[in-house]
């Protein structure tokens, strides 16, 4: 099992979108439960992490979309990358290296905290700014988004 403390939920995580940062407080939680189990029982953890993952960051293209990101922005390019690589851990790990899913977490968990606070912190600014209601995923006022055009990674730094 790993050294590495687990990564805690905190107000520091938190983006300022309630539908956002429940996402990712389930995905700190199931990240915590597959740094706790033994190495030789975690795929199973593993797999349900990777689908809430999937859908966590399908979640979030959508809003990305649906509020004027290019498709092809970084935010989204960062996703992508991020569950490519964790669909290439399960065949590692199924293969028989079965410390694959603790190294990976472990730098999800390293990972994270900046991903939430810069790009994910940007994206719900981003949203508030064109009052997406990110529980019904809806526009209170769709023309807005006519004059949006986000390319970058969508960030606070970042446009």
């Amino acid at each position: 099992m790993t050294t590495l403390a687990p990564l805690n939920w905190s107000t520091d995580l938190h983006t300022g979108d309630s539908r956002m940062d429940a996402t990712h407080e389930e995905f700190v939680s199931m990240l915590n439960q597959i740094l706790e189990t033994p190495q030789d029982q975690q795929l199973p953890l593993y797999q349900d992490f990777l689908k809430h993952t999937v859908e966590h960051f399908a979640q979030e293209d959508r809003w990305m979309l649906a509020t004027g990101f290019s498709a092809d922005n970084c935010h989204a390019g960062q996703h992508a990358t991020i569950l490519e690589t964790m669909r290439a851990v399960q065949v590692h790990y199924e293969g028989g290296d079965i410390e694959i899913i603790t190294r990976l977490a472990e730098a999800l968990a390293e990972w994270f905290p900046g991903h939430a606070n810069s790009m994910d912190a940007g994206l719900a600014q981003h949203l508030q700014s064109v009052q997406f209601n990110s529980e019904t995923e809806t526009l209170a006022d769709p023309s807005v988004i006519q004059s949006v055009t986000m390319s970058g990674c969508g960030s606070v730094s970042c446009s």
